[in-house]
């Protein structure tokens, strides 16, 4: 039972940080509408904080090593909550920092949990243990699409960022009690410097295996922060949803993540492997866009549901298989480091996805067409994986 406090602990702090990151995308209209401004500057908010993120996700090796995982968790949670204020404050120049301090504090946080759990976790069972820890990222999303809504009924959208900080105050708090034990192995003698920056990254490059996966994310995370991003103002906008009802179809995509990690973990150790999985899953994820491209106001509810349901299981679900493919491909005693140069990758999808995803929409008027665009990556992600898994040629 001991063996399972990592990874409930990195699955609850993966959570709230992903909670954080999402809770000003879901109030969008809310805020458009109090400040006057476009609702798709979202994908502008969400683009700064991943350039944050990809910072600090670089560093993550290098600070955890200095400082041990829980730690760099608890630092992570702290900014995230300096962010979530700064944000509250009506004033752009404030709310453009907060959210390079939401990135910087959630870049690091994979790559502390992937070196905690490399270290905790037989090599049989890493896809589907990786797996439920990054169920905390769609269940954080989830609690901002069920949560956030149904506070901004009760309080301004200023207050409601201010009760998540709280929030991520409290976790970062309650995470101390196991702090001694779980960074036992960090070293103080490791050096951090801009250095730091590059060396994940040369690790990656060194690895065709690494290298893949990191090209595969980086189009796979520009699906999924483009949907979870933009949904509840799809919704709300193309479809005449109200902001409630669109953060609860939000909520139930996430669900769909959170099963859909699990299955596919399960899958992916059991007899598919890791790369199969995933072509599996880009499939399914350009499917799914080009089924949501084509709702409309009139399409039932049970449909649009049904389908966004889907759409989020392998939009949302891959990150767990995706890293423990990683984490066993890297080099002994450096999965920390190359999560965090694969994820520099994937962050620079979420940094170049949703900001395309709203200029595609906003050239044509509709955001269906973000989800043609979106559909296009997936095809494009998955051609990667079924190329990657060709033998070599045989030379003679």
């Amino acid at each position: 039972m001991k063996n399972w406090w990592p990874l409930a602990l990195t699955l609850v702090i993966q959570a709230m940080v992903a909670m954080a990151l999402l809770t000003l995308p879901v109030m969008a209209p809310v805020v458009a509408q109090a400040l006057q401004v476009s609702p798709a500057l979202v994908g502008l908010y969400v683009s700064v904080t991943y350039a944050g993120a990809m910072v600090a996700t670089l560093l993550g090796g290098a600070t955890v090593a200095r400082l041990g995982a829980i730690r760099v968790s608890q630092w992570g949670l702290l900014l995230c909550a300096l962010g979530l204020l700064l944000c509250a404050l009506p004033w752009f120049p404030a709310m453009a920092l907060g959210a390079v301090l939401i990135g910087l504090g959630y870049g690091p946080i994979t790559p502390a949990s992937s070196h905690l759990l490399a270290r905790t976790t037989p090599q049989n069972r890493m896809s589907l243990v990786f797996s439920l820890k990054q169920t905390g990222v769609p269940l954080g999303s989830m609690l901002a699409g069920a949560i956030v809504p149904s506070l901004l009924l009760v309080m301004s959208w200023r207050a409601s960022l201010v009760a998540v900080a709280v929030v991520c105050v409290l976790c970062a708090w309650l995470s101390q009690v196991l702090r001694a034990e779980l960074d036992s192995d960090r070293r103080p003698d490791v050096l951090v410097h801009w250095r730091s920056l590059i060396q994940p990254i040369r690790l990656v490059l060194a690895h065709r295996a690494l290298l893949t996966m990191a090209s595969c994310s980086f189009m796979f995370s520009m699906v999924q922060l483009s949907l979870t991003t933009y949904l509840v103002t799809f919704l709300h906008d193309d479809l005449s949803y109200g902001l409630v009802a669109a953060g609860l179809v939000l909520a139930g995509t996430q669900m769909g993540g959170i099963g859909g990690r699990i299955v596919w973990g399960y899958a992916a150790d059991g007899w598919l492997g890791a790369r199969r999985m995933l072509l599996i899953l880009a499939s399914m994820m350009a499917l799914g866009a080009l089924a949501a491209a084509f709702l409309t106001a009139q399409t039932p509810q049970s449909v649009v549901v049904a389908i966004l349901v889907v759409f989020g299981a392998s939009a949302i679900g891959w990150n767990g298989v995706y890293l423990a493919e990683v984490a066993r491909r890297a080099p002994t005693g450096m999965a920390s480091m190359a999560t965090g140069g694969t994820l520099a990758f994937t962050f620079l999808g979420v940094v170049v996805g949703p900001p395309m995803f709203g200029a595609l929409s906003g050239l044509f008027g509709t955001y269906r067409a973000g989800f043609l665009g979106l559909m296009v990556m997936a095809c494009v992600s998955g051609t990667v994986l079924f190329w990657s898994q060709r033998p070599a040629p045989v030379s003679v």
